[in-house]
């Protein structure tokens, strides 16, 4: 493994380790102190993971691009923006970062803070409805991480804040019904160390869905690639432009 893959590979983990980490603690801070639930704990868990992941993408973006999330990953590579392996490794780094953080919390809290602090559907809230549910809000997702993060045209300095904010809003909308995952490496790091596996596969298949499509959406329709600078700007012709030549 190469220096910069390896980086990469660091990054997605202790992003993905900073998100559930914080998302846990969010979830469970008041219990674990013996307080009584608090109303306002959707309010706070929807900002930590939000504030988390704007953070992380401004401070370790530049490396591995941030994307602490296997459905955002999936988008990149079914986009053609990411090879099959690299995702892969992307995918392998995220789990590992959010169990990594899972059993960093159960070593200091007991492993029923993980479960309390793993995603779980609401009262009844069905598979079906909660597949839906975790979809809808993940094409929200990578519809923003596309169209701030990778379309030319929007502004570089808000993409971070962009995508924190939706994960609130997201986890305001939806953190009663499904627990606001979002990310299917959010869910299985606790789930791994906690033992609450129940509807796990709804956090796998919601969120990579919406990903693929919202990713195919913004490829296919919304993304404006930026024209290719002049050649004596970028050193020499392009890829596409050396293929024309040769034929």
């Amino acid at each position: 493994m190469n220096g910069r893959l390896a980086a990469s590979s660091f990054v997605e983990g202790l992003g993905t380790f900073a998100l559930v980490f914080v998302a846990i603690l969010s979830l469970s801070a008041l219990s674990v102190v013996g307080a009584p639930d608090s109303p306002a704990t959707l309010v706070v868990t929807a900002f930590a993971q939000g504030l988390t992941i704007a953070a992380m993408v401004t401070a370790l973006g530049a490396v591995s691009g941030g994307h602490f999330n296997p459905a955002i990953t999936l988008g990149f590579v079914i986009t053609g923006r990411m090879s099959l392996a690299m995702g892969l490794i992307y995918w392998v780094s995220q789990v590992v970062g959010a169990a990594l953080a899972a059993l960093l919390v159960a070593g200091m809290y007991g492993t029923a803070t993980v479960a309390q602090g793993t995603p779980a559907l609401g009262t009844n809230v069905g598979f079906l409805a909660g597949v839906v549910t975790e979809a809808v809000a993940t094409f929200f997702l990578v519809l923003v991480v596309f169209g701030t993060a990778v379309d030319q045209r929007a502004p570089k300095s808000v993409f971070p804040f962009a995508i924190g904010l939706t994960i609130t809003l997201s986890i305001l909308a939806i953190g009663p019904l499904t627990g606001g995952g979002l990310n299917p490496a959010r869910a299985l790091g606790p789930a791994l160390v906690s033992g609450s596996w129940a509807n796990q596969l709804v956090y796998w298949i919601g969120p990579l869905i919406g990903g693929a499509l919202a990713a195919l959406v913004e490829d296919r329709f919304l993304i404006e690639r930026a024209p290719a600078a002049p050649q004596e700007a970028r050193g020499g012709p392009t890829e596409e432009e050396e293929r024309r030549r040769a034929a």
